[in-house]
């Protein structure tokens, strides 16, 4: 992969898809056109150790620095991790360094192509394909761990793909996965408030079709499929799993406004675990 090569990739244009179908071509074109991260290193080379350093520095320091402690990529030495979704690897690459096998499945061959690059310039080992979450490829029972961070809310049948993640997974393995908190600051206050009634977005589209437009980064026309669960939601979809933990996360002051600023930090945190914009969720087969 050259350095210099643009992180942009038109989807082509397919006639005859299903509704779903065209869901997910819109899902692969904003990941083709703006990858994970990618507009944190924009001024730097792609490609580059340098490059992918800028966006884990933002990723774990910065966007979601609550997400190591909540995650325990530590903890899964030896394991056989699969990732739906990964991006542009930096949660993969983290497995990879403390002792797992990895495995990376996403939609968006573009996804699919950096991260193999990334792995080499880390000199890390790893398997990577192109793959649906709703459809994976790999046998029952193939992986410890399922790990998927903010994909499965972009797929047209989530629920499928959670009982994908459930076929998966051995007897005993663990399911992480990110999901879109309907009941957070963000949801309220970003989406419905800001866009929908402040600036009228109500009047022309709904609440789905607002997120589509505004929750990722809207430098595409993609707008892709984009839900938000509750607590309660997001526990049925995992019953079919045991000790199904939730936890909530990811708020940043700015959100807040000037308050955001004076708030003390132990106040912070628990409105960031009360009202923040991820639902993790943590259940066992």
């Amino acid at each position: 992969m050259a350095a210099n090569q643009k992180n942009k990739i038109e989807a082509a244009p397919v006639k005859g898809v299903s509704a779903d179908g065209d869901r997910k071509l819109r899902a692969r074109k904003q990941g083709s056109g703006h990858p994970c991260g990618a507009h944190i290193a924009s001024d730097l080379e792609f490609g580059t150790r340098q490059y992918f350093d800028a966006i884990e520095n933002d990723r774990y320091q910065v966007y979601a620095p609550w997400m190591p402690g909540s995650i325990e990529f530590e903890r899964f030495r030896g394991k056989r991790v699969l990732e739906v979704g990964c991006g542009t690897g930096t949660d993969l690459l983290q497995f990879a360094r403390n002792g797992a096998r990895v495995t990376g499945v996403d939609f968006t061959p573009r996804s699919v192509e950096i991260t193999r690059h990334r792995f080499d310039v880390y000199g890390f080992d790893g398997e990577f394909s192109i793959g649906d979450a709703e459809n994976l490829s790999f046998p029952d029972e193939s992986f410890d761990v399922y790990y998927s961070f903010g994909v499965l809310h972009h797929t047209p049948d989530t629920e499928r793909a959670v009982a994908e993640a459930h076929r998966v997974l051995c007897k005993g393995g663990r399911a992480i996965v990110m999901l879109y908190h309907r009941t957070s600051l963000y949801y309220w206050g970003g989406i419905i408030l800001k866009h929908g009634v402040i600036h009228g977005g109500l009047l022309r589209e709904t609440a789905s079709e607002l997120m589509s437009r505004y929750v990722e980064y809207p430098r595409t026309d993609a707008r892709p499929l984009v839900k938000a669960y509750t607590r309660a939601e997001a526990r049925r979809l995992f019953r079919a799993f045991s000790d199904i933990q939730i936890e909530v996360n990811q708020l940043r002051r700015a959100e807040l406004g000037i308050a955001g600023r004076m708030i003390p930090e132990n106040i912070f945190q628990r409105l960031a675990r009360a009202f923040g914009w991820n639902l993790l969720v943590t259940a066992t087969k």
